[in-house]
């Protein structure tokens, strides 16, 4: 009996012994069938540290209040709703740390009646529909910051003023010590230096104070970012209104001030005027700092009449918060789309544009692009953003909406 009590032992030790071995060599040398999960799971974990700890930005060309935009928006209290026109892009946009939107208008109707062209004045509205978008980080500085009068441009202060959970908001002032100041803020523990300005503004006589508006010179310029260095800014970013309007073409003083700005540190500048899309580049300073600029954004909300000015995009970058570089993660494409007849189009009759809508391009279609005479094709308007982003070497993806998360 004793024997075979051991013979019995024997035989378990010997299946126990078979079973763990088994079990070594599974976890050493895991089957086709577990490696999948394993890696996808690495993978998902490794996409959510970075998107984690990498700071992004996403950045909008020109918000512009037309006319016909200012008809649509009006109810019948007489308020102004925006909101509708672009509520399509709101997802894609709320999902970055920092969004930058570009408000090239003043914003005082309170001071003076409301106006689309060619001199503009929104409604107060018009800026708190760009807060409720998500819009945190905005450039004011415009070559129309003097349309009208320093009360317009106080109220347009004022107005940003009142919305809540930006981060910055500078180019306009109320005084000479708001024009002087550096505008700071912190994601992620990064502190970042916010700087706008704008090289030339559409006036016949002298600006009406030397405070307004932040205009460009590199005297200006270079003691904003000496302190902005001295006050700890890890990030400088840089809104520039320049450039020659209606072209994709970066003309040569943009090269220099962009270059100007790399050698002074400047990691990334945010480039609009041109109301196209332009080139995207990366510049190295003179001190190695490597900076991307933008040199066009091109339009967001807007009525203009060429392909160009309606074709443009959301542009998504992301900060790493240990080496503070920039780096460019893709071109969301969108499309502004209004009604416009045959004959109203060829009586340039601009006012009777209606039913204003920015779509995603993946959501454009070619009879909507011919309803509103538009003389191109889809195909045509995403050959012209490769082209025109890549012009300068830089790699920068066309992204669908799928693409778009956290």
């Amino acid at each position: 009996m004793l024997l075979r009590v051991t013979h019995k032992r024997l035989l378990i030790v010997g299946l126990i012994s078979c079973l763990a071995a088994v079990v070594v060599v599974s976890i050493l040398l895991p089957s086709p069938h577990a490696v999948a999960p394993s890696t996808k799971a690495n993978t998902v974990t490794k996409q959510k540290t970075v998107q984690t700890n990498d700071i992004s930005l996403v950045a909008t060309g020109d918000w512009i209040a037309h006319d016909t935009i200012n008809a649509q928006a009006k109810q019948a209290d007489g308020s102004y709703s925006y909101l509708p026109m672009i509520a399509d892009l709101k997802p894609y946009f709320a999902s970055s740390d920092i969004r930058f939107c570009n408000d090239p208008i003043l914003n005082g109707g309170s001071v003076s009646a409301v106006a689309g062209y060619p001199k503009f004045n929104s409604p107060a509205d018009f800026v708190k529909d760009m807060g409720s978008f998500g819009c945190n980080l905005v450039n004011t500085a415009s070559n129309h910051s003097f349309d009208f009068t320093q009360a317009n441009i106080t109220a347009s202060v004022d107005a940003w003023k009142a919305v809540p959970k930006t981060l910055a908001v500078a180019g306009e002032n109320r005084d000479q010590a708001e024009h002087d100041s550096v505008q700071y803020f912190t994601v992620k523990g990064v502190r970042f230096a916010f700087l706008a300005y704008t090289t030339y503004i559409n006036i016949d006589a002298p600006a009406q104070n030397d405070y307004g508006v932040n205009l460009f010179s590199t005297d200006f310029a270079s003691k904003q970012i000496a302190e902005a260095k001295q006050h700890g800014a890890k990030v400088i970013i840089a809104s520039m209104r320049w450039g020659t309007e209606f072209s994709t073409a970066v003309n040569s003083q943009q090269q220099k001030d962009a270059q100007w700005l790399a050698d002074q540190g400047v990691q990334l500048v945010l480039g609009h005027g041109s109301h196209e899309l332009q080139p995207v580049q990366q510049l190295t300073g003179a001190t190695g700092t490597k900076t991307v600029v933008w040199y066009s954004l091109g339009n967001f909300l807007n009525t203009q009449i060429p392909a160009e000015t309606l074709f443009n995009g959301l542009a998504y970058m992301k900060i790493n918060p240990k080496t503070y570089q920039v780096s460019v993660t893709g071109y969301l494409p969108i499309y502004v789309h209004y009604d416009w007849s045959a004959a109203d189009a060829a009586a340039q009759n601009t006012n009777n544009r209606t039913n204003v809508h920015v779509y995603l391009l993946t959501k454009t279609t070619q009879a909507m692009l011919d309803s509103q005479q538009l003389k191109t094709t889809l195909d045509a308007q995403r050959q012209r953003f490769i082209s025109t982003l890549s012009a300068y070497g830089a790699n920068v993806p066309l992204l669908t909406p799928e693409q778009i998360t956290r």
